[in-house]
């Protein structure tokens, strides 16, 4: 969190709470009648594609990376249930959004391509020989 209220994702990107819709509801699973009066479960949703946080090109990576989590109306939904507290799942969603929108705009280093070495390239020839003259022993020669 910042301090003017947005919800930083990294160094570049910092989501406003303007864009953030929070839903709370009952959440399954243990707490006895606790469990059945409040609503502790928190969804998180925030939409990618009208969000004015993203450049044009964030906005791509993240409808690329994320197509599977992105619903018809470009939501993207993120639930927290695992604690008693509604404050609690609602900051846990929100790091959870945040570190997925991280990754997803993580571009991955380019793979620079390399030649083997000479040694490797030599241990790899005469591993072939040997195997190719361990098998020439083994046929059957016919002096007989």
């Amino acid at each position: 969190m910042s301090p003017d209220g947005g919800l930083v994702v990294d160094a570049n990107l910092e989501i406003p709470r303007s864009e953030l819709s929070f839903r709370a509801s009952r959440a399954g699973g243990p707490g006895g009648q606790h469990v059945n009066t409040s609503s502790t479960r928190v969804e998180l949703l925030w939409n990618v594609e009208r969000s004015r946080a993203l450049d044009s090109d964030q906005r791509a990576r993240l409808c690329e990376k994320l197509a599977a989590r992105i619903d018809g109306e470009g939501n993207v939904r993120v639930v927290a249930s695992a604690n008693r507290s509604q404050l609690r799942n609602r900051e846990e969603a929100e790091t959870r959004l945040a570190t997925l929108v991280r990754r997803a705009l993580m571009v991955p280093k380019a793979r620079r391509k390399t030649r083997p070495t000479k040694g490797s390239v030599e241990a790899r020839l005469r591993a072939k020989k040997e195997h190719s003259r361990r098998k020439q022993n083994r046929r059957f020669q016919g002096d007989d």
